[in-house]
């Protein structure tokens, strides 16, 4: 049985296409998606993705226990700092990339729908010192409002200076009687917020944000725009461009691993590093309108030197652009490659990342 989340029924009325996507029925588009990213990137959009995982870690030794099993600095965290970060496995591969939350009696973890069971038991199996591990997923809603204008819109409803708030940086407001979080966060490039709140009260906030946002041309955005957005931005997205079998340097990660520090992987990590990575995540821009899709060759003079993980058309610097592991030897920017697309050999360069260029994210 697919699950559903509190919005379903907002998403029906306004007539989105719904899909099946990480044991969730989500809205792909509402209009198109094309116009869903531009709306983004030109004025303000609101995503649902309350199909996210959040997995609270409690408990006094909560810092210790998070800085253990994720690779970024944990201890470095101001109460209400966000950060993102990476899960490992003891080979180096990735569980999942992750939001980590310092909050004022909790970590919060935001986890990717697809792995939010297997995220929660990997934890439980490595618990250890004194935490509590409790996974609220299926208690909480999650909204992204995303765009230049998001600040401008979500100030009219919540009761703190959105001013004030840094990227990455997160806080409480009240509504409704209740608390819900905040955070300057996003996975589009642009401005905006992440909201996370109980439940119950989540048509009642849908409602409030879609009232105010008559006055800014708020615009739904469903999975792909959201996919698109990532991608122009090289965003990873767990499944295609990192899972078990990639590791953080190799992605392109290797910001949010911290070596002076214990963590599980550490050491086949810092093998890989002191051997050197073999292949690379890089970005591609591609002669005409044909769409690279995950699992495509990519070949440098004749030869096959590596593999789409994800690819699509931007709307926002009109170009067909891609993302794929290349063999290092080959993977320099301005390197000319070719892409086999259904029998063809599509012509494209490596550029440097991101594909976007003039995100408003602060």
């Amino acid at each position: 049985m697919l699950k559903r989340t509190p919005f379903y029924n907002k998403h029906k009325e306004l007539g989105a296409k719904i899909v099946p996507f990480a044991g969730f029925e989500m809205p792909v588009y509402y209009k198109s998606i094309v116009e869903e990213v531009l709306a983004v990137r030109k004025n303000v959009g609101i995503f649902d993705v309350s199909h996210m995982g959040e997995i609270e870690i409690r408990g006094k030794d909560r810092i210790k226990f998070t800085e253990y099993i994720t690779t970024n600095l944990v201890s470095s965290l101001n109460e209400f700092q966000v950060q993102y970060s990476t899960m490992l496995y003891p080979d180096g591969g990735i569980v999942d990339d992750l939001l980590v939350y310092n909050l004022p009696d909790y970590v919060l973890l935001v986890v990717n729908a697809s792995n939010t069971e297997k995220d929660y038991n990997w934890i439980l199996e490595n618990k250890k010192w004194d935490v509590e591990i409790i996974n609220k997923s299926d208690d909480i809603f999650q909204v992204a409002i995303q765009g230049p204008r998001s600040e401008e819109l979500v100030q009219k409803f919540v009761d703190i200076q959105l001013k004030d708030m840094k990227y990455y940086w997160s806080g409480f407001f009240n509504s409704h009687n209740e608390k819900m979080l905040i955070s300057r966060t996003g996975y589009t490039g642009e401005d905006g917020f992440e909201i996370y709140g109980n439940k119950d009260l989540a048509e009642y906030l849908w409602n409030t944000i879609f009232e105010i946002g008559k006055d800014f041309d708020l615009q739904p955005a469903g999975l792909g725009a959201r996919d698109t957005l990532r991608l122009e931005m090289k965003y990873c997205l767990y499944g295609n461009d990192i899972d078990e079998k990639t590791n953080p340097l190799e992605a392109g990660l290797g910001w949010v691993v911290k070596f002076d520090k214990d963590f599980i992987g550490k050491d086949s990590l810092l093998k890989i590093k002191e051997g050197g990575i073999k292949r690379k995540l890089t970005c591609i821009e591609l002669e005409g309108k044909m769409i690279a899709r995950k699992g495509y060759n990519i070949l440098c003079d004749g030869k096959n030197v590596g593999v789409i993980t994800s690819g699509n058309w931007s709307p926002s610097i009109e170009k067909s652009i891609a993302m794929g592991y290349i063999d290092v030897n080959f993977a320099e920017i301005g390197k000319n490659v070719d892409v086999e697309i259904k029998g063809n050999k599509v012509k494209g360069t490596i550029v440097k990342p991101p594909f976007y260029k003039k995100g408003t994210h602060k």
